[in-house]
């Protein structure tokens, strides 16, 4: 979930120092005149209609606002907002529900993200909503932690994940249940296996890392957890900003409450990946298999190539191979930024993925731009070029730094086009902004 927005405590800096802190992290666009690498990748733009969604009230202050579906059918949505004024910590949220697939929205009621107590302060993080498919339940999912020192890095050692089922889209939560492991040793403070909560923890990256639903019904919930070394504290043997596994977390239905297990841990080399395995997103592949698509990092060792990384299930997601860097069709990988991405399976039956894809090799977690789609063949798991389209190729200006990388994709129910709930992120050196926009792509 760390996503060290080092940017957003740029009004403290210096014009100059700020645009040579980051110089090295701002690469043309891969679309430019004459770039050699745009001629040899015929991209198709994916003539992506763009609206604000959701205007930050004010500099210093961005928006992060998604709209998720409460039903199967009928274009209810529930939209969460989320304020916030510095990396990883959300000041404020706000609720609206729309019956007419977002024509007209409710007026926003605003719920608490965090409240200070004894022991230190309360944050949650909200990762939205999920329908799951056949019973049509609507469970809300999102990760909390008591900060002693409100650090958004001590939730490394204090994250934990939470979920309520709701009959009416949201509007009323059921009781509010934590993720625990099912078996006799597992506990508030010991949730999963090499989980405890004080030394590390677990979570969910971001909003692209989404529950998918086996044909069995079973319910499965992309995680990463950071690790513990052999002297029992967190361990990060990358040398990164910070380390994690991915794993995936199984939820099967036991009356009204689901029961959990997890898969094995999807560990990465930190000797490849700086930061190990972060925000995995999944699907099926047309034989049953399963990937996991993660997040690299080259982070404080910039020589590394940054990719995406893949790993494989053939048993239903409980044990999964070795993670590779995720390629083209044709064996060749790409770079990508430290940055989360999402695969979403289409009604089509099309599967396609969106993240970001750059030219030259990043740093770390930048350059977050441009923005891509493109599908997943259904057989290898590998991505295609063909059908690579770019939803967002702005590139910024000499003194600002742009992020396209906090998002969350959908499906309209109706006219069927990819809807990109998005963060267009500027930080300049006095200050930053950034509106909740949307882009509708058609497919």
């Amino acid at each position: 979930m760390r996503t060290q927005h080092s940017a957003f405590n740029v009004a403290s800096t210096s014009r100059r120092a700020f645009l040579k802190e980051f110089a090295a992290g701002l690469i043309a666009s891969p679309l430019a005149s004459g770039d050699l690498w745009a001629q040899r990748e015929p991209l198709l733009r994916a003539l992506a209609a763009r609206e604000v969604f959701v205007k930050s009230p004010g500099k210093g202050t961005a928006v992060m606002a998604f709209a998720y579906d409460t039903q199967s059918k009928g274009g209810s949505l529930v939209s969460i907002e989320q304020r916030w004024s510095r990396s990883d910590t959300i000041d404020v949220a706000y609720y609206r529900w729309s019956k007419d697939n977002g024509r007209t929205w409710t007026d926003p009621a605003q719920r608490s993200t965090g409240e200070k107590l004894r022991n230190g302060m309360l944050r949650r993080h909200l990762r939205g909503g999920y329908v799951e498919a056949g019973t049509g339940r609507f469970i809300e999912i999102w990760i909390e932690g008591i900060l002693p020192n409100d650090d958004p890095l001590e939730g490394m050692r204090q994250w934990n994940i939470y979920y309520a089922v709701s009959k009416d889209g949201g509007r009323t939560k059921g009781k509010v249940h934590q993720i625990i492991h099912e078996g006799k040793e597992f506990n508030a403070q010991h949730p999963l296996p090499g989980v405890f909560t004080g030394k590390n923890a677990v979570m969910i990256g971001d909003n692209p890392s989404r529950p998918i639903n086996l044909k069995d019904g079973s319910i499965l919930l992309p995680v990463q957890i950071s690790p513990l070394g052999a002297d029992g504290r967190l361990a990060n043997p990358g040398g990164g900003y910070t380390y994690t596994d991915a794993a995936i977390l199984h939820g099967r239905w036991q009356g009204n409450q689901l029961v959990w297990r997890s898969s094995e841990r999807i560990i990465g080399d930190p000797e490849r990946s700086t930061r190990g395995m972060d925000e995995p997103t999944i699907a099926t592949l047309r034989d049953g298999r399963l990937i996991s698509v993660m997040r690299g990092s080259n982070d404080k060792k910039y020589h590394l190539p940054s990719y995406r990384w893949i790993s494989f299930s053939f048993d239903g997601g409980w044990k999964w191979s070795k993670p590779e860097p995720w390629t083209y069709t044709d064996g060749e990988a790409f770079y990508s930024p430290s940055a989360c991405s999402q695969l979403l399976r289409h009604s089509s039956g099309k599967l396609y993925w969106l993240g970001n894809i750059n030219q030259t090799n990043p740093r770390g977690n930048r350059p977050r731009y441009p923005f891509y789609i493109a599908p997943v063949d259904l057989e290898s798991g590998l991505l295609k070029r063909e059908g690579l389209r770019v939803v967002d190729d702005r590139t910024p200006g000499d003194d600002e730094l742009l992020t396209l990388s906090n998002f969350y994709a959908r499906e309209d129910c109706e006219t069927h086009e990819i809807l990109v709930h998005m963060t267009r992120l500027f930080a300049f050196p006095d200050g930053w902004v950034g509106d909740a926009l949307l882009y509708r792509i058609p497919v």
